[in-house]
């Protein structure tokens, strides 16, 4: 099963759940602005409605639009670490997509995977998705669109398929709090983000009088 960028884009469109490549692994996706797509996304990998989910979007500008209220200090980490390999856990002042923040609505999972090709084209033609990997639950992450399980692609609307991927997942780093903390290590080592970010906010601050 492989599907066109535009017959992708329209299932997503239609609220119906998808396969597509990021930079990391193959993710089932949906679109994120109404719950119930969501949860018909979460009922096909047999996921607990009360798991966050990553917002993916196709770019900066566009997560700026998403989540307006990202303030200057979020705005320097996504920028200093976004398009990239990483889910940045982020504060979400507003609560916007609660259904997809899980028990902490002040809080969101973003990305802007760094893509090209087919997987760039579908995130240009519907501006974010949200996204998990497309396994089912503790299953492995698949790197090919033929590593997906069967009753998962039996089940989706679409299946984009971008060759093959690395294959680990994004490196989850929650900067809600005073000191940054790594919620998993996966395609691109933590430390370097950290550091990286640390750089970027010092640039940022205003110098001292």
């Amino acid at each position: 099963m492989s599907s066109s960028v535009a017959e992708t884009a329209a299932a997503v469109r239609a609220g119906e759940p998808v396969v597509i490549p990021t930079d990391t692994v193959y993710g089932l996706a949906c679109s994120p602005h109404r719950e119930e797509h969501v949860h018909r996304m979460y009922a096909l990998k047999g996921r607990a409605e009360r798991q966050p989910t990553a917002l993916v979007a196709a770019g900066l500008d566009a997560l700026a639009e998403l989540v307006p209220e990202l303030d200057t200090r979020a705005t320097a980490i996504a920028a200093a670490l976004l398009p990239g390999p990483f889910t940045l856990v982020l504060p979400n002042p507003a609560r916007r997509f609660p259904w997809l923040a899980g028990e902490r609505t002040d809080a969101l999972g973003i990305r802007v995977p760094a893509v090209e090709g087919a997987a760039r084209d579908l995130l240009a033609a519907v501006g974010a998705v949200a996204a998990t990997s497309a396994n089912l639950p503790g299953g492995p992450d698949p790197r090919r669109l033929e590593d997906v399980p069967a009753e998962l692609l039996r089940g989706v609307a679409a299946a984009l398929d971008g060759g093959a991927l690395p294959g680990a997942p994004s490196t989850v780093i929650d900067f809600t709090g005073p000191e940054a903390r790594v919620l998993r290590e996966g395609a691109a080592p933590a430390g370097e983000a950290l550091a990286r970010v640390a750089a970027a906010l010092d640039a940022s601050s205003p110098p001292a009088s």
